[in-house]
């Protein structure tokens, strides 16, 4: 399910970005991208957004600057600053040049000064990006939730489609019997150029076709799963892979309605069954 949420703001002295967004995904999967040296973020985000999140690509960017009144150690490299200063004292007087290194001239060759900063407060940091994780997490759900709603009500129209067509085919089954018995007893005039037969082995072979091709067992149990799927539909908790199963059995109950049908008119109605069902399939794969 797609979503996007952004927060921004100063927390404890420290300006603080979070961005997240996710696009359709079978199954949950992030990608963090933090600061350099605020690595262990990672692991805590992926953590608590896994706790609030069970589908989707989700893709987290983080952005913050460092306490304001944070300390920091300038360090001197007494070894490489003397290793400079030999190495100029050379070479004024292997070319006879006046040897006027200053401390700001030495300061500036690489590595001679060196910044280090306080170690930072690991779980400092965190609650500062978790408060700013929170907002934009909440703008990110309510995202989702409305286009939850829109899925909702696209997959409870199509199983109202399907439900209808279902209808049709428990009036269709019964006359494709009668239909069959009418063929069969003209069909048997036929080959004995007479008008008197056998009405028992009519009605028994017509019984025979009638529970081959019988559909009830399978629309009952399509409509009992329709109105599974409503419920769950209804429900606060992710059901996302529960959706899953659930359609899978819808399409294995057309699957049987059509290998029994003989009519032509039940085979196309099952086609549209078979093509709403995959549309539900293709929509849920987007539900938490």
């Amino acid at each position: 399910m797609t979503g996007y949420g952004r927060a921004q703001g100063e927390v404890d002295g420290r300006e603080i970005l979070v961005e997240i967004k996710s696009v359709n995904h079978r199954y949950f999967e992030i990608a963090s991208r933090v600061p350099r040296g605020y690595g262990f973020l990672e692991e805590k985000i992926k953590t608590y957004l896994q706790s609030r999140l069970s589908r989707g690509k989700i893709d987290v960017y983080v952005a913050l600057e460092a306490e304001e009144d944070s300390e920091a150690e300038v360090q001197i490299n007494h070894p490489l600053a003397l290793g400079y200063l030999n190495a100029l004292k050379e070479l004024a007087e292997r070319y006879e040049l006046r040897n006027d290194v200053t401390v700001p001239i030495l300061s500036r060759f690489p590595d001679i000064l060196t910044v280090h900063k306080k170690p930072e407060d690991e779980e400092a940091v965190w609650s500062a990006v978790k408060t700013k994780l929170d907002e934009a997490l909440e703008g990110f759900l309510l995202m989702r939730e409305h286009e939850g709603d829109r899925l909702k009500a696209d997959i409870l129209s199509r199983s109202d489609t399907i439900l209808s067509i279902v209808s049709e085919i428990e009036i269709r089954s019964p006359e494709t019997v009668n239909e069959y018995r009418n063929r069969l007893e003209n069909k048997v005039r036929e080959l004995l150029q007479s008008t008197s037969i056998d009405d028992q082995r009519i009605l028994t072979e017509t019984a025979i076709f009638a529970d081959k091709i019988a559909v009830a067992e399978e629309t009952v149990r399509l409509r009992s799963h329709i109105s599974q799927l409503h419920k769950m539909l209804e429900s606060e908790e992710a059901i996302g892979r529960k959706l899953d199963f659930l359609v899978q059995e819808m399409n294995r109950e057309a699957n049987t309605i059509g290998s029994k049908a003989t009519d032509a008119k039940i085979a196309y109605m099952v086609v549209d069954i078979k093509a709403e069902i995959e549309k539900i399939r293709e929509q849920i794969q987007n539900i938490e």
